[in-house]
């Protein structure tokens, strides 16, 4: 039974219970996925301004990566410190510590007057950004039973909408105004827009608690490995497929400038990228309730390196633009299913600080695959090898999940129907 959370009281009213899945919890979730769209822009802008901020240091591709490097650290780090924040104080102080960095980094990043300083404010712009990621999903899981499942990629798709929408306004932003005073911009905008949604999502929680995890249900998959053993394996498996996902996610707009089709058509293929990666983001969770997490996580794997493939082989404007859109179509659902996973293998007593681990992994794996891509590059002069590479990261996540499915399968026939995916 799961114990009742009250709405704010009203002139002295005895606050009325919340109920899971109502659509209070909706109305909170549509809030949740507001804020993720709006904060999740730090880790888009650096995406379409590397070209430009090259330009203006005269630094290597590899040296601006860093931004996006640090940026990543910043945002795995910040999960865990953000997900502290909340456990102990709620979402709401989370998000609005988030708020004042979004909005100090940014505009620390367009007065910038050395690379160095541009790169540590991206650190900071991570920190920002994290807590509009893994402890927002965490809180919308005590929001929803039925469809938590669901509620949880929804809102993990925030980061994807922000993917989508704003590297077209940076874009236009570094068109009209330059990448400083889009910066500078992007701060207001997130302290604005975000300070108003957090206030809302207050007055729609009220004093609510999180909710206890003691009645929760029990693992469905037994892998017959330490939680320990699987944890690693999973961080493993999640540092290779988010290296092989960087590649086309943080270096497609410069690739396109490369070319000779523009930042623009770059940043277009990026949001399109984002826009499929909702639809496969949401799409893997409808997946992972028929057939489990480990068979969605395989099929999203295979189907990234289908894809990563492609662009060793095509690059005219109009074939980027239908991989791109095919890439993102694949690789969406991949990290919400680790979540998944955790969840079917591991107690509830533990699958936050489990799942904590694998998505900081995959912070890892992004940041470092967004970064050597750009050293490879400035050491071959083409992304064909840094698409290799990704390539090969990929294969090495297959194989890691390919053995958890295989663990699962056998152990599924010994132990019986109890334990099946």
């Amino acid at each position: 039974m799961v114990p009742p959370v009250h709405a704010p009281n009203q002139s002295g009213q005895t606050p009325e219970a919340f109920t899971p899945d109502s659509r209070q919890a909706w109305m909170r979730l549509v809030i949740a996925l507001l804020i993720g769209s709006i904060g999740g822009v730090g880790m888009w802008a650096i995406v379409v301004m590397i070209p430009a901020v090259q330009a203006e240091f005269s630094a290597t591709r590899g040296a601006v990566s860093l931004a996006f490097t640090l940026m990543m650290f910043g945002f795995g780090l910040g999960g865990v410190i953000a997900g502290r924040i909340t456990d102990r104080f709620g979402i709401v102080a989370a998000i609005a510590i988030s708020i004042a960095f979004l909005g100090v980094a940014n505009v620390l990043a367009g007065l910038s007057t050395q690379l160095w300083q541009f790169v540590a404010a991206y650190f900071l712009i991570g920190l920002g950004t994290s807590a509009t990621f893994a402890p927002l999903m965490a809180e919308a899981s005590h929001w929803f039973e039925r469809y938590r499942g669901l509620a949880v990629t929804i809102v993990a798709s925030g980061n994807y909408v922000a993917g989508t929408m704003w590297p077209p306004l940076v874009s236009t932003g570094m068109q009209t105004i330059g990448w400083r005073f889009t910066h500078i911009g992007i701060g207001l905008v997130c302290v604005s827009l975000m300070t108003i949604l957090v206030l809302v999502l207050r007055a729609q929680m009220g004093h609510d608690k999180v909710h206890d995890h003691a009645d929760a249900a029990p693992p469905r998959v037994d892998l017959k490995l330490s939680t320990n053993t699987l944890t690693v394996l999973l961080s493993i498996a999640s540092i290779s497929c988010c290296v092989a996902m960087a590649m086309p996610q943080v270096h497609i707009v410069a690739y396109c400038g490369d070319l000779g089709y523009g930042v623009a058509r770059g940043a277009e293929m990026l949001s399109l990228m984002m826009a499929c990666g909702i639809v496969s983001r949401i799409g893997s969770g409808y997946l992972a309730d028929k057939i489990g997490g480990i068979p969605t996580l395989l099929i999203g794997a295979l189907a990234q390196g289908f894809a990563l493939v492609f662009y060793l082989f095509f690059d005219s404007l109009t074939s980027l633009y239908l991989i791109s859109a095919m890439f993102g179509l694949f690789q969406g659902g991949i990290v919400p299913s680790y979540a998944i996973i955790v969840r079917e293998a591991m107690p509830a007593s533990e699958a936050a600080t489990r799942v904590g681990i694998v998505i900081f992994a995959s912070v890892f794996g992004m940041s470092f695959g967004g970064w050597v891509s750009g050293v490879i590059f400035d050491a071959t002069g083409s992304y064909a090898a840094a698409f290799t590479n990704g390539v090969a990261w990929n294969a090495l996540n297959i194989g890691i999940v390919l053995t958890l499915l295989i663990r699962s399968r056998m152990n599924a026939v010994r132990t019986g129907p109890g334990f099946a995916t």
